[in-house]
């Protein structure tokens, strides 16, 4: 059975107010992307409602990617948010095959988990945020897992994610946009990790990936 989604592209409005405070506070925006949802989807509603979002950013225009499993609702944003334009994903999901060239964008929190010595065991390990060579080991170690064989790949570094109040100074989430071309390997993983996302820091914008058929896929 083909999964449904919908992917929404959101040109926000750089002079709102709600914009301009979501863009400096990673948890806000997490919460006003949320309100595109329905009520009363339980404890966990952003991996109920199948949520990932991604902001891509260029010297004119803001836009974020909104991807969720439910449907996504516009009209539950502040009236001057911005311009949204809805996607069906199914005709996507429906041409994934073995072989096929995609074009594809990331942003992942690239990293691992230190293991703590003998006398702590039994504490969870530190998270270590990976850059570099380290960083790109990580996503294409990640995609082939995800059934996607890396062609090409181009890091981007992105402002790290942020909340704003007390937590602000111990949380902080390393961002890296990766762009290129890959081709398709086993198309049912690849659709488990676009509905549910690859690595940490969903709620702050990493983990969304989208593709794209290459012009000789």
């Amino acid at each position: 059975m083909t999964p449904a989604a919908t992917l929404a592209r959101i040109r926000l409005n750089p002079h709102s107010r709600n914009v301009q405070r979501d863009l400096r506070d990673a948890t806000q925006m997490h919460k006003t992307l949320m309100r595109l949802l329905p009520d009363g989807l339980g404890a966990s509603p952003r991996h109920a409602g199948g949520l990932l979002f991604r902001l891509d950013q260029s010297d004119h225009l803001t836009t974020v990617l909104v991807q969720a499993t439910h449907p996504i609702d516009p009209s539950r944003l502040p009236t001057d948010y911005g311009t949204t334009e809805l996607k069906d994903l199914t005709p996507m999901f429906t041409a994934l095959r073995p072989g096929l060239g995609v074009r594809y964008r990331i942003t992942v929190n690239p990293s691992k988990t230190e293991r703590l010595p003998l006398e702590q065991k039994g504490r969870r390990g530190k998270i270590i945020a990976l850059t570099g060579a380290g960083a790109d080991h990580w996503w294409q170690q990640r995609a082939a897992t995800a059934g996607l064989h890396l062609n090409t790949l181009a890091p981007t570094t992105v402002d790290p994610a942020r909340p704003r109040g007390k937590d602000a100074s111990s949380m902080r989430h390393h961002l890296t946009r990766y762009d290129g071309t890959a081709t398709v390997t086993d198309p049912d993983a690849l659709t488990h990790a676009l509905l549910a996302g690859i690595g940490r820091a969903k709620p702050y914008g990493a983990g969304l990936l989208t593709l794209a058929p290459t012009t000789t896929g």
